[in-house]
């Protein structure tokens, strides 16, 4: 997939799993294209290992499924970091 592609799907799954996530979420639309290139790899990843059973580093495609799938990579991606950078106050 060429990088264009990379930054559509990026732009459209970090938007749409920004507007799923509830509460505020920084990151203006740099941050937003990173964490859907990110969720393209995680969801296309995790799809590719419960599909045919191997672990392989893949990204989901420019498509509906793809988008779907590059979404929901998304919002694991937002939960993790939103998990791993949680601050307590004491």
């Amino acid at each position: 997939m060429n990088i264009l592609a990379w930054i559509i799907l990026g732009l459209i799954a970090g938007a749409i799993a920004k507007a799923i996530y509830p509460g505020h979420q920084s990151g203006g639309i740099l941050g937003t294209m990173i964490l859907g290139i990110i969720g393209a790899f995680l969801g296309g990843s995790l799809y590719s290992f419960l599909t045919t059973g191997t672990l392989a580093l893949t990204s989901a495609g420019l498509s509906i499924g793809g988008v779907v799938v590059a979404v929901l990579g998304a919002i694991i991606a937002l939960f993790l970091y939103y998990a791993l950078t949680r601050r307590t106050t004491v």
